[in-house]
């Protein structure tokens, strides 16, 4: 353990901070856990979740069901290359909307502590900035109307952002809408499967909302972490490496508990599609078998309560973890205050980007979770496409019957 417990001073020395037995006892394990064990826990769960991402998307679709699927050339194999096909344009309008939001958000990081560091924590009557002399007041006002403005700018760049992002998700539920419905068309009236309403209203949709975010919600989320992340080095980098303390518990977590939604989900789905074919029995039946419906109602409302179960023990976990750093910030950063090691203002200033910093984390747990769910759902959809409007024959009708309740993935996520 020596090696280790040499790691952490080193570590802080290469940071600027350097601390021995004098310092208070919390410090010493405080300090390992920040610039050690959480690092390293980082790095090796990034690599594990990069390492399994990569195989699932590397690996290949058995032969049978490429050539199924191939068929049905209207709706591409991958859904990024579909979704790019169909809104390319409105993609690049929408990167550039994204990155132009990055800037914003650091001038809305950085103008507290500089109204904080120049105007409270000023001992003179005058503060020179730019080669000018203010008065304080004068300052306050002048930064404080800075501050203003760019947060009138940062709300109107994201008001914009999400209307196009409608626009987006819209124009490629019609598209994805038309496709689906001209091939279910192909085939005669009395061929054609029952199931084509919930796959053009609720199992497009998701698909069509995703549409909008394949290459935003990576960037203005991504970006605003990167740009948080930034705004707390420049501050301090311990701070900023103890903001990072819960990440790789988050990151381990979280995939998890999808997982276990996505198999409940798609049990709820499988139920549905029972339930639709059931109803359509009893209405050619004229009313007969009610048994069936009630066992499909019993069935849903035991999956939801899984489904809620599942979101709110991530919710509350998640919870928990996010209060875990502003304890390290408070104990941690007053400490360093105290030694006057950061200013008031930058650890005001990291406090209040560490609540930004939650918001687009979520929002990229919520993406990933999106993106698994909406990916499987994509590939179930393209399947009824091409079982309602492919070829004829006893080989095609066996097929059609022995596929007709497979599960689709819920569109159901849970807050990260």
């Amino acid at each position: 353990m020596p090696e280790f417990h040499t790691l952490a001073h080193d570590a802080a020395a290469a940071l600027g901070f350097s601390y021995d037995s004098s310092a208070p006892a919390w410090l010493h394990p405080m300090m390992h856990l920040v610039l050690v064990l959480a690092p390293a826990m980082l790095a090796a769960t990034l690599a594990v979740q990069a390492a399994m991402l990569l195989r699932r998307r590397f690996q290949a679709v058995p032969a049978p069901d490429r050539a199924a699927l191939g068929q049905a050339s209207s709706i591409r194999a991958s859904l990024p290359g579909h979704i790019l096909h169909a809104t390319g344009r409105q993609q690049v309008a929408l990167v550039l909307l994204s990155l132009a939001a990055m800037p914003i958000l650091y001038l809305t990081l950085e103008l507290p502590k500089q109204i904080v560091n120049r105007v409270f924590e000023s001992q003179v009557g005058t503060v020179a900035v730019l080669g000018y002399d203010f008065p304080q007041v004068s300052l306050l006002f002048l930064l404080c109307g800075a501050y203003l403005a760019v947060i009138a700018l940062n709300g109107l760049t994201k008001f914009r952002l999400n209307i196009l992002k409608g626009r987006v998700a819209e124009n490629f539920v019609r598209r994805l809408r038309l496709a689906v419905y001209r091939r279910w068309r192909r085939d005669q009236p009395a061929q054609r499967q029952p199931a084509i309403m919930p796959v053009l209203g609720p199992e497009v949709e998701p698909v069509g909302g995703f549409a909008s975010e394949l290459l935003a919600v990576p960037l203005l989320q991504g970006g605003t972490l990167a740009t948080i992340l930034l705004f707390m080095f420049a501050q301090d980098p311990i701070l900023a490496a103890a903001a990072l303390t819960v990440l790789p518990l988050q990151l381990i977590i979280v995939p998890r508990l999808q997982r276990r939604v996505n198999a409940v989900s798609r049990k709820r789905i499988r139920v549905m599609r029972q339930l639709g074919g059931h109803l359509d029995m009893q209405m050619r039946a004229g009313g007969q078998g009610a048994l069936p419906v009630a066992r499909n109602f019993r069935q849903l409302q035991d999956l939801r309560l899984q489904i809620h179960r599942l979101k709110f023990l991530a919710k509350a976990i998640n919870n928990f973890l996010t209060a875990l750093t502003p304890f390290l910030f408070y104990s941690l950063g007053g400490y360093f205050v105290l030694q006057e090691r950061v200013s008031l203002g930058a650890l005001v200033a990291m406090l209040t980007a560490h609540k930004e910093f939650s918001s687009p984390l979520k929002d990229l747990f919520r993406f990933y979770q999106q993106s698994e769910d909406v990916r499987i759902r994509y590939q179930e959809i393209r399947a009824f496409a091409f079982r309602s409007g492919g070829a004829s024959g006893p080989a095609t009708a066996a097929r059609q019957q022995s596929h007709c309740t497979v599960p689709a993935v819920s569109g159901i996520s849970f807050p990260g």
